[in-house]
């Protein structure tokens, strides 16, 4: 694992942490993935599922989506670990569900 996917790594655990503290979410099932397969894959495997999971649902019912994976992904830091294409479905994905916050062009 490179530094850059390192750091993401802690953010996917990071954002496991908030959604429990600041949602009352409690995303066990996420923090396994990432436990086991790593923060970068376990997005990759989120973004390219047929449908949003369980944990963006409820999350969406929390009013929390910039808790979720497709929201923390679109920062400028984390642009060379995702496609163009990863990256356009998380901001269409977002949109379809009502984010309100920030989405960056995809380039």
């Amino acid at each position: 694992m490179n530094p850059l996917e390192s750091e993401f790594h802690s953010a996917m655990v990071e954002i496991y942490l908030r959604a429990k503290t600041e949602a009352n979410y409690n995303a066990g099932r996420f923090l396994g993935m990432v436990s086991e397969q790593g923060g970068l894959a376990t997005a990759k495997i989120l973004l390219h599922a047929a449908k949003v999971s369980e944990g963006y649902t409820a999350l969406w019912e929390r009013g929390r989506l910039d808790l979720t994976v497709e929201a923390v992904m679109l920062a400028e830091k984390w642009k060379p670990l995702f496609t163009k294409e990863e990256r356009q479905i998380a901001v269409t994905r977002l949109k379809g569900y009502g984010f309100t916050g920030p989405l960056p062009g995809v380039s």
